[in-house]
């Protein structure tokens, strides 16, 4: 069911100035952006996990992994049969679809698919 972790997820007021000090201070390499967050590449990293820097309002301030599935739909639906409860329907997103469980042991997991598609490699230095 879960592939790998795809992403941890960290809410900051300005991500390009949050990408700097990344960038400066722990060797990260900003490799995509969009209007509210980049993606950033960890020094030993190769296409795996991401650390995205983001300002979206709706996310929680917390950090947050998110588990790489197959397919958000039928993860759900699978998770659901067997125990579990959505906390977030699962919703788009520029890469596919994301949502929120809860399993009976009460952890939350954030899962999401690339069923639209990896991110681009645009990242523009600011």
């Amino acid at each position: 069911m879960f592939k790998q972790i795809d992403c941890v997820m960290i809410k900051v007021a300005d991500p390009w100035e949050a990408a700097k000090y990344y960038q400066r201070v722990f060797g990260m390499t900003p490799i995509w952006e969009d209007e509210q967050s980049i993606g950033m590449r960890f020094p030993e990293g190769d296409r795996g996990t991401e650390l995205v820097l983001h300002c979206i309002e709706a996310i929680p301030v917390e950090v947050d992994v998110n588990y790489l599935v197959d397919d958000v739909i039928q993860a759900v639906t699978h998770l659901c049969q067997n125990g579990c409860d959505v906390l977030v329907q699962p919703f788009d997103i520029p890469i596919g679809k994301c949502a929120v469980i809860r399993d009976p042991l009460k952890h939350v997991w954030s899962i999401l698919d690339m069923t639209k598609g990896g991110r681009e490699r645009n990242y523009k230095s600011r």
